[in-house]
């Protein structure tokens, strides 16, 4: 009878382990890649509902097409406001992951001041542009371009073109400049090395804030869970993970301005990142600002003074390029 009820037990306590690896291994890891790649959610934020006009700056509605067909909608700020004074070139503007082009209204209004037109757009799967996929900046460097494309052909903006980019529209940024030579210089903000490495850094600060809070939570190893996840994220997005490195494409952007941006405090993309980048970009006119604050994405809000005279220093050394005679 007791060895009936030990082995009843055994079972009961095998079956529990069973469904527990099912859980935290299979579960929980394609839960995230939906979380990643398929869920629609966007962030609240100050400004949603307001419009460039909501900062006194006149501005068109435009929708385009990304390069893979994605209907992508936004808004065309021109920098003369009908006053006659010529643009002294054009920004995109790069919102971040669950967020929208609002996010960027602070940045266009800095950029609008000082005399540059300015294009800001949902990614796809964000805001109101269409698509049913995130990820998280490899196939946004598509819309990237598209919105390159839609302001020199159909805004006939000027050149210097400069994508300014925060976190995941930072990483789209870089990429599109990697592949079109249209644009002039990147304004990188909070972006990470690569796909894996940003999935295993999270993966990594996820568990110390559940053993913080948790103490008798088990520390689950991050294998296979962290490589499920990059896998199946990748797998849901349609592209390959050893694709999607930034170091790449900083190197493939060559002797064109970058100037990277990160928060002191930020924990989820740390200064050395940013830091780790610069070392690796060639051209002679990059710049690196570390501005102060803790949240991740939130540097121009938290750091204005600093941000602001780096940028413009930054742009006034890409008038200077412009203005120079070619050798």
């Amino acid at each position: 009878m007791r060895k009936s009820r030990w082995k009843n037990l055994g079972w009961v306590l095998g079956i529990v382990i069973l469904l527990l690896i099912a859980f935290f291994y299979g579960f929980v890891p394609w839960s995230l890649t939906k979380l990643i790649t398929t869920n629609r959610f966007h962030y609240h934020d100050p400004n949603d509902g307001k419009t460039p006009l909501s900062w006194g700056m006149p501005f068109e509605n435009v929708e385009f097409k990304s390069h893979d067909g994605i209907l992508l909608k936004g808004w065309y700020v021109s920098a003369d406001a009908g006053n006659g004074q010529k643009a002294r070139g054009t920004i995109i503007y790069c919102h971040g992951l669950n967020r929208s082009r609002v996010e960027m209204l602070p940045m266009a209004q800095f950029g609008h001041t000082l005399g540059y037109d300015g294009l800001l757009f949902d990614f796809r799967h964000q805001g109101a542009s269409g698509g049913g996929i995130t990820s998280l900046g490899y196939w946004e460097r598509l819309d990237a371009e598209a919105a390159v494309e839609e302001a020199l052909v159909h805004e006939r903006a000027p050149h210097p073109v400069i994508l300014w980019g925060v976190s995941m529209g930072a990483a789209a940024a870089l990429m599109a400049a990697a592949e079109d030579p249209q644009v002039d210089a990147v304004i990188s903000d909070s972006t990470f090395l690569s796909f894996d490495r940003v999935i295993k850094h999270h993966y990594i600060l996820v568990r110390g804030m559940i053993r913080r809070r948790w103490w008798w939570f088990p520390p689950l190893p991050s294998f296979p869970l962290v490589n499920e996840v990059i896998d199946w994220s990748a797998s849901r997005a349609h592209f390959k993970p050893s694709d999607f490195d930034l170091e790449k494409a900083v190197e493939r952007i060559g002797s064109r301005p970058i100037l990277f941006v990160a928060v002191k405090g930020d924990v989820r993309m740390p200064p050395s990142i940013a830091e780790k980048l610069y070392s690796l970009a060639a051209s002679p006119s990059k710049q690196i600002v570390i501005v102060p604050g803790h949240r991740h994405g939130e540097g121009f809000n938290e750091g204005r003074e600093p941000y602001e005279k780096a940028v413009t220093a930054f742009l006034q050394s890409l008038q200077a390029r412009k203005s120079s005679p070619a050798p």
